[in-house]
């Protein structure tokens, strides 16, 4: 996410625990938090609307906000959970995390897929399967990717799409230390069967070399 850093708005809560935070969602407010770098918390208030506009907007958790309270210095932050109604899915409480540009972070970062057109596993009837739409990151702060690209452009039916195989960003790595799967391109479904059904042959369909003659046939009389 290299550029300008978007701005979020926020005012501090007075008051504090279970009834300033009802109040705050009386007032069409959604209570949250700002900790970390090496600052004591802060208890804030969010505009419901503006905060469900960012929500609804994608990447929320990984997007790098600057946040501006009235009071306070501007501060950048990384949001580190939004709790919602077991219900209505609305956001009741947000959490930040105070962060410098240079601070590291471990983000989930979506995947997309390039060369789908001249993959030549797809075009013989392959279909891709996504194994991890997200892969986790350790980045930079100021420097967080909105995507990562996988080319499948050459790649064949039973073919894989690995980590190793995707050009990341400088100073950005998996947080898994192996070469894992992003995605895969298998046979059709009709096709996989149709194999299945050639290497699951019945015992009785299989000739054998081995077997001895019928009964009352080729046996000599002593």
């Amino acid at each position: 996410m290299a550029g300008e850093t978007p701005d979020i708005i926020a005012m501090e809560r007075t008051g504090t625990g279970k009834g300033a935070a009802r109040q705050a969602r009386r007032d069409n407010l959604v209570p949250g938090v700002v900790y970390g770098g090496g600052s004591d918390p802060v208890t804030i208030n969010l505009p419901y609307n503006e905060l469900l506009k960012k929500l609804k907007a994608g990447r929320f958790l990984a997007t790098l906000f600057n946040l501006k309270v009235e009071g306070h210095e501007d501060v950048r932050v990384i949001c580190r959970s939004v709790q919602r109604d077991v219900v209505k899915d609305l956001p009741t409480h947000v959490d930040f995390m105070r962060l410098r540009r240079t601070s590291r972070v471990s983000l989930y970062i979506p995947v997309e897929i390039a060369g789908e057109e001249e993959s030549p596993g797809l075009k013989a009837g392959g279909v891709l399967t996504m194994v991890r739409p997200e892969v986790e990151l350790r980045c930079t702060a100021g420097d967080i990717p909105e995507k990562i690209v996988g080319d499948i452009s050459s790649l064949e039916i039973g073919d894989t799409l690995t980590i190793s195989m995707v050009d990341l960003p400088k100073g950005t790595r998996p947080t898994i230390d192996r070469d894992f799967v992003i995605a895969n391109i298998q046979a059709p479904s009709g096709l996989a069967s149709q194999k299945d059904d050639e290497e699951d042959v019945a015992p009785d369909e299989v000739p054998s070399t081995e077997m001895g003659p019928p009964d009352g046939e080729g046996n000599e009389e002593a």
